[in-house]
């Protein structure tokens, strides 16, 4: 078994991309502060990394450390609430099309419930239904007719 610095610094290095794209959705689309939650996500990781058990895959771990760490930032600023939703949403003026396009969709997963959100962040990511259903514990057969309705919210959402 590796010791806690390696073990971390291989989680770090096949998670990062995941949990990044995962505090852009929570975060619609803002990557500096999705950069930001991402280093918080792994600093909290590093600081749990003795009390994990095993009980389910490190990446379904990371990806539960990764929901607490944006919920409690979107709890702890909707007090503050300093920024209008423009600050989040605004593209810069040279962006592709393609860069537009996601601004868009991260846009739209914005206005989601946060549980919603973390849905389809995890089915965008490619997670098996298993794994988000641990992750939002609920039962698969309810995963799917939430993942149904969410994906019907967004295209509402995105006409």
């Amino acid at each position: 078994m590796p010791n806690n610095t390696e073990l971390f610094e291989t989680l770090h290095a096949d998670y990062y991309p995941m949990v990044n794209q995962m505090c852009l959705g929570f975060m619609k689309g803002n990557k500096a502060l999705a950069q930001d939650l991402s280093q918080e996500t792994f600093i909290n990781t590093w600081r749990a990394l003795d009390k994990f058990k095993g009980a389910s895959s490190y990446k379904t771990w990371i990806y539960r450390i990764t929901v607490n760490t944006c919920l409690k930032y979107i709890r702890d600023n909707k007090l503050k609430n300093q920024a209008s939703i423009d600050e989040y949403t605004q593209l810069p003026d040279d962006s592709t099309d393609t860069e537009q396009e996601h601004q868009a969709l991260y846009h739209a997963i914005g206005q989601l419930g946060e549980v919603d959100r973390l849905i389809i962040m995890m089915v965008l990511d490619e997670l098996e239904y298993g794994e988000i259903a641990e992750v939002v514990g609920i039962s698969e057969g309810n995963l799917r007719v939430k993942i149904h309705r969410i994906k019907k919210s967004l295209k509402k959402i995105l006409v």
